[in-house]
């Protein structure tokens, strides 16, 4: 099944690497960007790749209004005012958070300390939205410089929507080339989270694009 998405922070590394490889695998994609000229400029980029003119780039809330699914792909700075921005757009439908709080200081980076991750804080501001925290743990690199899919990977995703959690399962086919892994409820986005930087500190370490696979599970 193909989808209508629009990935908001797709001018960043992560975003741009998640809308390329959902246009890769047949999605109508949109980039979302405060600057529409930026937003335009990361479609062109990622049209160049995949050589066709499937990717569209517009404002924000222009792009979450005509999509399906909404993946969040943004800075934690400033997260709280985009979502709020974005409330009447983001009602109802799936929201798929793979936002990071993280900190960096000279020790390198470390998951903060917070009452709720981003994904609940999605969720709290925008009751009615679906959300389903995914896509984490998956380099920007590794999405973007290859078309091959991260079989030695897996996507974690948490809901509390069991119809939602499904749906970004199947997603996250058009990355590793197999559903998701459920990893539970909502609040658990608030382990997976941080741990990310657990995983910049490893890349940085051993000079390598690690991820996360799950063993002695098959999704299904």
């Amino acid at each position: 099944m193909t989808h209508t998405i629009a990935v908001i922070g797709g001018t960043g590394p992560q975003g741009r690497g998640l809308a390329y490889r959902f246009a890769l695998a047949g999605h109508d994609v949109t980039v979302g960007s405060r600057d529409v000229a930026r937003a335009r400029a990361a479609a062109d980029e990622i049209n160049a790749k995949l050589d066709s003119e499937r990717v569209h780039g517009t404002e924000n809330a222009d792009a979450a209004a005509v999509a399906e699914l909404v993946v969040l792909a943004v800075p934690w700075k400033g997260h709280t005012e985009l979502v709020s921005l974005l409330r009447e757009q983001l009602a109802g439908k799936v929201v798929i958070s793979c936002v990071n709080p993280l900190g960096f200081d000279e020790d390198g980076p470390f998951g903060l300390v917070l009452d709720e991750s981003a994904a609940q804080e999605t969720q709290r501001l925008i009751p009615t939205a679906r959300v389903v925290g995914a896509f984490h743990h998956v380099a920007a690199q590794s999405l973007w410089v290859t078309p091959e899919l991260l079989q030695h990977e897996d996507v974690l995703v948490c809901s509390d929507d069991a119809e939602a959690k499904d749906v970004v399962s199947q997603l996250a086919i058009a990355v590793t080339g197999k559903p998701g892994v459920d990893a539970g409820g909502l609040r658990l986005a608030r382990q997976l989270e941080p741990l990310t930087a657990v995983l910049i500190s490893v890349n940085k370490r051993y000079k390598t694009r690690s991820g996360v696979a799950v063993t002695g599970v098959v999704p299904s």
